[in-house]
């Protein structure tokens, strides 16, 4: 991503007020921050550090952890230390539901070892007990000068609320739909937890609202809503979005249309995992999906063709697929060594037809010869010829030429800066 595309894509985040993470800036026209969650026993202590190291280490920039009973907020400060001895210092964020309230009252070490507390107003509490316990979890958070992100959820929407809003609708002329009074329903929930917050001394700086739904068009909805009502930052997120491809096409298509509008300021793709799947996936996927928006660069892009008759050979596949792996491996200490490496493009094509033009748009790129084809693969760099390879090692020789681009292109970029 060049710079002049950043700076756009930054002004054309709407301005929502920023909020402090554990040093981490949401909002106020910052990137777009990803996050993820835990799926470990939050209680065991061992497994949560290493899935949390993990998470941060595929670049999760804030990880949340569920702290549903006393053993798993005695855990807290324990994996606080746990993971900052090891050299990480990834904001850590407290799920709370049902008894919030007391878990942060019985453990002040664990409402301060958080960087932030998630209050869903749906199970907060009921009845007369819900503003009581609300106003708790908002009391302690102003102690310990922690911010919140208030998460409605559909799942477990205020059903006093839900009600009164149907009843009303019902009474109208043209009473609107059950869904779009639902939505409604998700909006005010936020914005009249975030006033009762602020009631109590909380500033909008220390406020993220999100409203999660799990369909594609009712988050579009929900979403604009609440960004043309407010000015809180907001996080998004599909959720129960579902596994595999189905759970990637439709948290990528609800989160693009908002993310296109300048609406969300932090994300998490909630895919549900393969049986034996790492959870770092659904950070890969989150950054993929800024990645490709142009708002935010994490990792060098290889683009390869789909193939066709044109490419029965199996050589472009191999050399794409090592490639990124490649990539990906160095990433670690390349981000270190050479400032500005993930913006670095890569394209590995299959055939004379669009080969040599897509070399030339990448940074650095490959035209691998298709069937019937010249046994013999043109290289281009910054849009010009450089080499031709051949013989059985193209493979090991291109990426050879990669390294090579990398440690002159991006030293530069570290002399200059």
């Amino acid at each position: 991503m060049t710079q002049n595309k950043f700076l756009d894509t930054l002004q054309k985040r709407q301005k929502t007020v920023p909020v402090s993470v554990g040093g981490i800036q949401v909002g106020g026209g910052a990137p777009v921050v990803v996050q993820s969650m835990t799926n470990t026993d939050t209680a065991d202590i061992e497994a949560s550090v290493r899935q949390v190291i993990a998470l941060a280490n595929a670049g999760s920039e804030i990880v949340r952890l569920t702290v549903d009973r006393d053993e798993s907020a005695a855990a807290i400060p324990h994996i606080k230390e746990k993971i900052k001895a090891q050299g990480v210092d990834v904001p850590l964020v407290g799920d709370f539901h049902y008894i919030g309230h007391e878990l942060l009252e019985k453990h002040p070490a664990c409402a301060e070892a958080l960087d932030k507390y998630r209050i869903n107003p749906g199970n907060v509490g009921f009845g007369k007990k819900k503003d009581v316990q609300f106003n708790s979890m908002i009391e302690t958070a102003l102690k310990y000068d922690k911010p919140v992100r208030i998460g409605v959820n559909w799942g477990s929407l205020d059903q006093e609320l839900a009600t009164r809003l149907m009843e009303e609708n019902a009474k109208l002329p043209e009473p609107k739909t059950a869904t779009e009074v639902t939505h409604e329903a998700l909006v005010q929930s936020a914005l009249l937890s975030a006033q009762q917050a602020e009631n109590l001394g909380m500033g909008r700086d220390k406020i993220i609202l999100s409203t999660k739904v799990s369909h594609v068009q009712d988050l579009i909805a929900v979403y604009t809503m609440l960004a043309e009502r407010s000015n809180y930052a907001l996080h998004l997120g599909l959720t129960e979005a579902g596994m595999g491809s189905k759970g990637i096409v439709a948290s990528a298509a609800a989160l693009a249309v908002v993310l296109e509008q300048g609406i969300g300021d932090t994300i998490r793709i909630s895919i549900t995992p393969e049986p034996g799947e790492a959870r770092t996936k659904e950070v890969k996927v989150a950054q993929e999906l800024l990645q490709s928006m142009s708002l935010r660069a994490f990792t060098p892009i290889v683009s390869s063709c789909p193939g066709c008759g044109r490419t029965t050979s199996t050589t472009y596949q191999t050399l794409a697929k090592t490639v990124q792996e490649y990539l990906q491996e160095q990433m670690p200490v390349w981000r270190q060594q050479y400032p500005g490496v993930e913006s670095l493009k890569v394209a590995v094509m299959g055939c004379i037809v669009n080969g040599p033009g897509e070399s030339k748009h990448a940074d650095i790129g490959i035209s691998l010869p298709g069937t019937g084809e010249n046994p013999a693969a043109a290289v281009f760099i910054d849009g010009e010829k450089f080499t031709t390879l051949r013989g059985d090692d193209v493979v090991e020789k291109f990426k050879a030429i990669v390294v090579g681009y990398v440690e002159k292109r991006y030293s530069l970029n570290k002399a200059a800066s």
